[in-house]
């Protein structure tokens, strides 16, 4: 902390109340001034006239929602009655003790009644496992069209258990889009958070086409995409599904449950349809669902409403399928799903609940040294006093909207849950500041909802994270991240790699990411070759090349140091990660297989395939491959399923 800490001014006292920070710690554990009038655009963002006048908070109030870890005890400012789950009451004098059941409780005194969430305090010991992490979209099979699905999921889980010993499966985020061309690529931008992605669906494995008649499926199986293209075309391959999913949507046999959130969710879908991915876009009338306009469009679009239900359904009926395929075939932690920091700013959640997000301002992070001037992911965030106003129900839904299908899940920036980088209407990425959440609140929800889905939770803490950050999680029982690539030692000439013996042992390690090189473009100095020829390098080439190699000879020192023979760079690297000390340890068939080009090129949208490169091999071709086999045996000998 500085020296000095500069008196608080009116504005400054205002920030705290709100949790709006006027100071940050930055990547050179610097400390900077956020600019006042910064502070009073974020404040603007709650509703707050910063030249006002504020009433000061009622003093003894309960907060809106309490979340209480079970098994401690919180004092009352009078006598209340706990509403139970289940129904049941119980008075307490004063104290909410601690032996209360988990669950979503109330507290009700004389002139309050508010959420009270009772969370465990730490989750079952993950098993130790090897498994992949994988882009779904990147599979290809004889019975997908044009892209990965659902029912290549359930194949390749089960075989990576039966055939590899693979315990565990991560894959990439697989939250719904908005129905309307251009179709969304990248996984991390979706309309909603709560439902799932019709785009991924093997047409062929619903049941309404097992029932069909001949001429109804060989209509459908006629209208398979193009599948030899360089890229994934995800238009034409939505536009395909689409045109076969309607042909068999008069002859549908699946029960669809009721369910008021999914309806709205469809009515967005159906809008979108008509009016375009993004409804700020929209007539006036319709961007609010609320208005009349909205419940005659309800009556009008009954039938395409229906429609958008019955695919959300058989996109759950697909990802159960997967799940139960991973676990029946012997995975000890099974499918693990990837969520999303954010929302797209004019998708179906902002839509259907747009007051607890703060729309008008944009998601990102501070300058650093790789990213000078900041970033702006283009999501809004979350209002941390509406989250708490609404009993922190819209991010338990999204929560159980993932585990619904999922045995775990991964919180991409988990350190979200403590903090978010604001920018502010019309200004640049470096221009923002942080707004903090209550982290109890959010780790404890989580906790909640994961304890309840028998889940795992692994939180994505790389780059500049705070330490409770990690610590928390630790304590909870979730794992936090390790990457090869960055587990060095940074302040030792050189920079060292770091023995796999010393890493975390509470993480989820892996050689790379969705965002770094793949192992072979690593080798090859491809993601410096790609950045130089897009203008993205930030010095010369000669200078990056330079950094490449050196990296790549220090590798190769920390190979001898373990006494790890480097003929096949690919063993290699997977030899050494299995030794890592870290419970799960994940490759990707990208790494396995020897893909060149990474995933997604950070700082690029069309100059670069982002989410569009399919694996080299199909999925039968990947099982056969001996490079793969070799590439794994290790993983498998270190963490062998068990029995």
């Amino acid at each position: 902390m500085p020296d000095e800490i500069p008196a608080r001014s009116a504005l400054h006292l205002l920030a705290d109340r709100y949790g709006v920070a006027t100071r940050y710690e930055n990547a050179d554990q610097e400390w900077v001034d956020v600019d006042d009038d910064v502070v009073a655009a974020v404040l603007r963002q709650f509703g707050v006239d910063t030249d006002g006048e504020h009433e000061p908070e009622p003093a003894g109030a309960l907060p809106p929602t309490i979340v209480l870890t079970q098994g401690t005890a919180r004092d009352l400012p009078g006598p209340a009655e706990v509403v139970l789950e289940d129904g049941s009451r119980r008075s307490v004098d004063r104290e909410l003790p601690g032996d209360l059941p988990l669950g979503w409780h109330r507290v009700v005194t004389a002139d309050q009644d508010v959420v009270l969430a009772v969370v465990p305090g730490k989750l079952p010991d993950v098993p130790p496992a090897w498994g992949w992490m994988l882009q779904l979209y990147a599979l290809h099979s004889a019975g997908s069209w044009g892209i990965g699905d659902y029912a290549d999921l359930a194949t390749f889980a089960a075989r990576s258990a039966s055939e590899l010993d693979a315990g565990v499966l991560l894959v990439n985020p697989v939250q719904a889009f908005s129905p309307a061309h251009p179709v969304e690529r990248s996984p991390y931008s979706p309309a909603s958070r709560r439902f799932a992605n019709p785009l991924y669906l093997r047409v062929t494995a619903t049941e309404t086409f097992l029932n069909a008649d001949a001429a109804t499926r060989a209509a459908v199986e006629s209208l398979a995409p193009d599948r030899d293209g360089e890229l994934i075309d995800y238009d034409a391959v939505w536009t395909a599904k689409r045109a076969a999913l309607e042909l068999l949507w008069p002859h549908r046999v699946e029960e669809v449950p009721e369910d008021p959130d999914l309806l709205g969710f469809a009515l967005f879908s159906a809008l979108a349809e008509q009016h375009g991915a993004d409804w700020r876009e929209w007539p006036e009338s319709l961007r609010d669902p609320a208005t009349p306009e909205v419940g005659k469009a309800r009556q009008e679009l009954e039938e395409r409403v229906g429609f958008h239900t019955w695919l959300q359904h058989l996109c759950r009926e697909q990802l159960e399928t997967a799940r139960k395929a991973a676990k029946d075939a012997g995975m000890t932690v099974g499918i693990v799903h990837d969520l999303p920091v954010g929302v797209h700013p004019g998708g179906a959640d902002t839509w259907a609940a747009r007051d607890v997000f703060a729309a008008d301002v944009r998601v990102g992070a501070p300058p650093d040294a790789f990213n000078q001037q900041g970033q702006d992911w283009n999501l809004p965030p979350w209002r941390p006093d509406k989250l708490a106003e609404a009993g922190y129900a819209p991010f338990r839904d999204v929560i159980r909207g993932v585990l619904r299908y999922a045995d775990g899940i991964r919180v991409d920036h988990i350190a979200g849950l403590w903090r978010l980088w604001w920018i502010p209407p019309g200004e640049p990425a470096h221009r923002g500041t942080y707004v903090h959440y209550d982290a109890e609140a959010m780790v404890g929800v989580l906790a909640l909802e994961a304890h309840r889905a028998g889940a795992v939770v692994v939180g994505e803490d790389l780059g500049t994270v705070e330490e409770t950050v990690t610590e928390t999680m630790h304590e909870r029982g979730m794992l936090s991240s390790a990457v090869l690539w960055f587990e060095r030692d940074w302040d030792a000439p050189g920079k060292p790699f770091t023995r796999p013996a010393g890493w975390d042992p509470d993480a989820m390690a892996s050689i790379s990411t969705h965002d770094l090189p793949t192992v072979s473009g690593w080798l090859r100095g491809e993601h410096v070759r790609v950045r130089a020829e897009l203008g993205l390098l930030d010095r010369g080439v000669e200078a990056e090349e330079e950094a490449a190699a050196a990296e790549r000879a220090a590798l190769r020192e920390l190979l001898v140091r373990e006494g790890i023979p480097a003929d096949d760079m690919v063993v290699a690297l997977h030899t050494l990660l299995a030794r890592a000390a870290s419970r799960l340890v994940l490759t990707s068939p990208a790494d396995v297989a020897g893909q060149v080009r990474q995933p997604n090129l950070p700082g690029t949208v069309d100059q670069y395939p982002n989410w569009r490169i399919p694996l080299p091999v199909s999925v039968d071709g990947f099982f056969t491959a001996k490079g793969v086999r070799a590439a794994v045996a290790p993983l498998a000998a270190a963490r062998p399923l068990p029995g």
